[in-house]
């Protein structure tokens, strides 16, 4: 078998809505180091809408908002991650090494050994569940 690299994607909900996981935690890390939602959006290859949806849930979802944006105008507008959003993607972050470190051990190991490195082919041939 192949060593295949740990595929486990931390996602926190707020009711239906996914308030943080590792999407919205790269367009943090982006809106900080590019200043604006647009900006953070194409380094991402995001579209501007697409940005400015993870952005509304992920301010609707927490205590504070995470990011806060500026009006546009003579002077540009911009957008920042408040404190709030620092702390969060802070430990978001950790919470993500954490579960690295985790799948370093005996029990990624285990899980590992008895894991398939392909599915096996399904039972019915049109694809239909059985009857």
């Amino acid at each position: 078998m192949t060593d295949p690299a740990p595929s486990i994607r931390i996602r926190l909900h707020c009711g239906e809505e996914i308030a943080m996981g590792p999407g919205k935690a790269d367009l943090l890390d982006a809106i900080r180091q590019h200043g604006s939602i647009s900006a953070a959006g194409r380094a991402l290859g995001m579209s501007y809408r697409r940005t400015w949806m993870l952005v509304d849930v992920m301010n609707r979802c927490w205590d504070e908002p995470l990011v806060q944006t500026a009006a546009g105008g003579s002077h540009g507008g911009g957008a920042r991650v408040t404190d709030r959003g620092r702390q969060v993607l802070a430990h978001y972050r950790a919470l993500q090494q954490a579960v690295r470190d985790a799948a370093r051990g005996e029990d990624w190991t285990a899980l590992r050994g008895l894991m398939r490195e392909q599915p096996r082919p399904g039972q019915r041939k049109d694809g239909n569940p059985p009857e």
